[in-house]
């Protein structure tokens, strides 16, 4: 109902259907679906529809009036007399490599600024994190940046750019990269993922046909695998990972690099509430100090 009720305002504000959806990020359809069942929730007709122009009735009026009244109630829960947010929750979903490098810290910071607050991290693929941000699951989502267009309600922050690179055992005598993904077996990067799709395109473009054994979405077991003498494979470069394992050599790639996006996705900023707004400048702060680690 509370979210009907942010819809009949944003109608009444602007006049269609049409319009309040591109304010508030639905189609019109659903506009539209969410004004049918608030009108069926209360039993009374809100607008009179005059060609595209939603006008409100008398009792659309009154419960416009209302709503105003229920949603500044309803944004004071939570909220001590004195001011301060109680028990607030800040949900963010995290690839697994995130998770295990900055995040920690990160959260450490946001609790000692917020003590009043809690956070749950969701692990996942950045598909379904980002899915899950779309919706209003979670607050904000560290993710690879897909490969098409953001939804227009949803915000990029870039955190990372980092390279692929091809990594080896180093124990392999040094070769062109091209003759070692030919000769030895490969490990691949998971293609569910987006960074394996990445992987995928590369070896479709370069024309490389590899021998895979393994395919996997855990980076950590990608470079265990590879320093177990397993195979080759191309990973991200991550600015976290202090250095390559000793058992590791990584080879550039040279013109043929390519990079993983890594950044921060949110709905608009108006629907982030304050903690949550503030762990998001903690995320694009920490992320921009970390430096890309040597070859």
């Amino acid at each position: 109902m509370i979210r009907e009720l942010k819809t009949l305002i944003a109608v009444a504000q602007e006049g269609t259907f049409a319009a309040a959806g591109n304010k508030i990020g639905l189609t019109q359809a659903a506009i539209s679906a969410q004004m049918k069942r608030l009108e069926s929730a209360l039993g009374v007709a809100l607008f009179e529809r005059k060609g595209r122009v939603a006008i409100l009735t008398q009792r659309g009026q009154e419960t416009l009036q209302q709503a105003h009244t229920l949603l500044a109630l309803y944004g004071t829960l939570g909220v001590s007399p004195s001011g301060q947010e109680l028990n607030t929750r800040v949900n963010i979903g995290a690839i697994a490599s995130i998770q295990r490098t900055f995040l920690p810290d990160i959260l450490a910071n946001f609790h000692r600024r917020f003590p009043e607050c809690c956070t749950r991290v969701v692990p996942g693929l950045s598909m379904a994190l980002m899915n899950q941000v779309d919706a209003g699951e979670l607050d904000m989502a560290v993710i690879i940046r897909p490969p098409f267009s953001l939804h227009s309600d949803l915000r990029w922050t870039p955190l990372a750019h980092e390279p692929f690179r091809l990594i080896v055992p180093r124990r392999l005598p040094i070769e062109p990269w091209q003759q070692m993904l030919a000769t030895h077996p490969f490990v691949r990067y998971d293609r569910a993922s987006f960074g394996g799709r990445q992987v995928d395109r590369f070896l479709r473009d370069n024309h490389c046909h590899v021998r895979e054994v393994c395919e996997v979405d855990e980076l950590d077991a990608i470079v265990q695998l590879v320093a177990n003498g397993v195979g080759v494979a191309l990973a991200p470069q991550s600015g976290a990972l202090k250095r390559w394992p000793k058992e590791v050599r990584a080879i550039d790639l040279a013109e043929r690099t390519f990079h993983r996006d890594i950044g921060l996705i949110h709905r608009a900023s108006g629907h982030l509430s304050p903690p949550a707004a503030a762990l998001a400048d903690l995320i694009n702060d920490t992320a921009h100090i970390i430096e890309q680690p040597s070859l």
